[in-house]
């Protein structure tokens, strides 16, 4: 422990000081002393990939990995709480957010580290904190007058750590920042994985932002290890991976591989997923997308890739979860709720007909509302049998982009969504409701990658009109003086944010998150700073 160090981080709370326990902290630098160096590797591996792209190798299906499409093989069976997957619900893991979340009748509540969290110190720390005390039932909070608990039959809890790209600043270990997921996953599963099983539950997961099967084989490794070093049985961790980058789409199969004795299935991330194309041809003028609205899950594009996750879990006895409605209840709006829940229903028959055992929403009041269609079109726990043999998903299929209008309010969208979203997400706040959707860091990375490459690219909207930088940047004003008005008391956030904003733009590199960039701000200060 002579290793630790503690970066920008007041004295811990009594609180703070239950959950990083000189053992727990032991646990998570055993994981990075030794899966750390491995992940840097992986880091570097992407880059070279997203070289070999930019001169000209798009993804194909894997020569060297054939043998495991080919051959026959199962994932592990899956425990009894993660059969019946109809309705997860997601969230940050703010402690009314978990309460709610575990209450709201969904069967799983996927506890995000990651895109629905703000990754400052306090937020994941009180986050662990919260899951603790969630795991326990102990967990209550109260607010506005009221009081809430859990209630006697809640959701199956999943968590997702932080990505592998993404680092813990204010832990050091040997004067280096340690790896988000491993703080994240080695922190939860330290102090939760024995209650779970004692409850007759597990330690489980989803993994984020994958692109190979490489790295789902790290991860797998580091499944085994913590079991081994913790005294746990051997595939008691059990983790959904989700299919969000689309490299990973050109190896399901290999991934599930990797992970057969703690998969528990692909989820596909759709919202992810359209950026990771963005971002990965994004000096390829082919691969100019719409506006955001016009990237549905009914496009040829989007189609193909759920069928393909679909039939790719179910030959290996494995669920396949669908991905994100963005929509939310709308308050004092009648007409407005009942298209935002009218537009929920058809997306998720869509998924339940083309064969999803299960689904995303982001909100308690949409539960309902997704419960009663796979309900209706899937009346068993889940359908693993639902085989598709005959179809036949090629590369062309993944990588034809929709053809469909670029609109100036599609660019000013785009505009107000990332100031708001940036505004909010330096103030702590992950998920955030904007124009009647919850958008988080993946929605966020969709409009401010499409502006960048819109307007690098030298794009022009339906009406004739170039996308540049000085009229982005004329929007963004109009937006701000807009905004500041509408919320005076965070005119200081907003200036923050719009200076970020600009910066990810005009930069002549495409960030490949903004999460990192945005993270410096977090854990050294808000200012925003040129990129050397």
């Amino acid at each position: 422990m002579t290793q630790i160090q503690w970066l920008h981080t007041p004295r811990l709370t009594p609180q703070q000081a239950s959950i990083l326990t000189p053992e727990a902290l032991e646990f998570v630098f055993h994981l990075q002393r030794q899966f750390g160096p491995a992940r840097q590797e992986l880091l570097v591996a992407r880059d070279a990939r997203q070289r070999e792209i930019e001169q000209g190798k798009h993804p194909d299906f894997l020569s060297e990995t054939r043998f495991i499409r080919e051959k026959e093989w199962q994932i592990s069976g899956l425990p009894q709480d993660l059969q019946d997957r109809r309705v997860e619900i997601t969230g940050p893991v703010d402690r009314k957010m978990i309460i709610n979340a575990l209450n709201s009748g969904a069967k799983v509540f996927m506890a995000d580290f990651e895109d629905a969290s703000s990754p400052t110190w306090e937020n994941c720390i009180q986050g662990q904190i919260n899951l603790r005390d969630a795991v326990r039932k102990t967990i209550s909070f109260e607010g506005a007058g009221k009081t809430y608990i859990l209630k006697d039959t809640t959701a199956t809890l999943k968590v997702r750590p932080r990505g592998l790209h993404l680092e813990e600043k204010h832990v050091l270990l040997a004067g280096q920042p340690i790896s988000g997921s491993l703080f994240d996953f080695g922190i939860y599963l330290f102090h939760n994985a024995r209650e779970l099983i004692r409850q007759g539950s597990g330690p489980y997961f989803y993994l984020p932002k994958l692109e190979s099967h490489l790295e789902a084989r790290w991860w797998n490794e580091v499944f085994l290890f913590s079991q081994q070093h913790l005294g746990l049985s051997r595939g008691t961790i059990k983790a959904t991976v989700l299919i969000e980058t689309i490299l990973a789409a050109f190896e399901m199969e290999e991934i599930l591989y990797e992970l057969r004795e703690h998969a528990a299935g692909l989820n596909c991330g759709r919202w992810d997923y359209i950026f990771s194309i963005i971002k990965k041809f994004r000096n390829d003028a082919k691969f100019v997308l719409p506006d955001r609205s016009k990237v549905t899950m009914g496009t040829d594009m989007m189609t193909a890739y759920s069928r393909l996750a679909i039939q790719t879990c179910h030959k290996r006895g494995a669920p396949a979860i669908g991905g994100m409605s963005a929509f939310i209840p709308v308050k004092n709006d009648g007409e407005a709720n009942k298209k935002a829940f009218e537009q929920v229903q058809l997306d998720k028959e869509r998924e339940a007909r083309n064969g999803h055992d299960g689904t995303w929403v982001a909100h308690p009041g949409l539960v309902p509302v997704a419960l009663e269609v796979f309900d209706r079109l899937m009346p068993g726990p889940n359908q693993i049998h639902k085989q598709l043999p005959d179809l036949n998903v090629t590369p062309q299929d993944l990588l034809t982009v929709p053809q469909a209008d670029i609109t100036d309010e599609g660019v000013r969208a785009n505009v107000s969504v990332c100031l708001q979203y940036l505004s909010a997400w330096l103030q702590g706040a992950g998920a955030v409701p904007i124009n009647n959707l919850m958008e988080d860091a993946a929605t966020a990375e969709i409009s401010r990658a499409q502006l960048w490459q819109w307007i690098h690219h030298h794009q022009e909207t339906r009406t004739g009109r170039k996308i540049t930088l000085p009229r982005v940047h004329a929007i963004l004003q109009k937006e701000l003086a807009h905004l500041r008005v509408l919320h005076s008391q965070q005119a200081k956030a907003l200036d923050q944010a719009a200076k970020f904003f600009l910066q990810l733009l005009g930069q002549e590199g495409f960030e490949e998150f903004l999460t990192l960039r945005g993270y410096q701000l977090l854990a050294e200060g808000r200012e925003p700073r040129a990129q050397s």
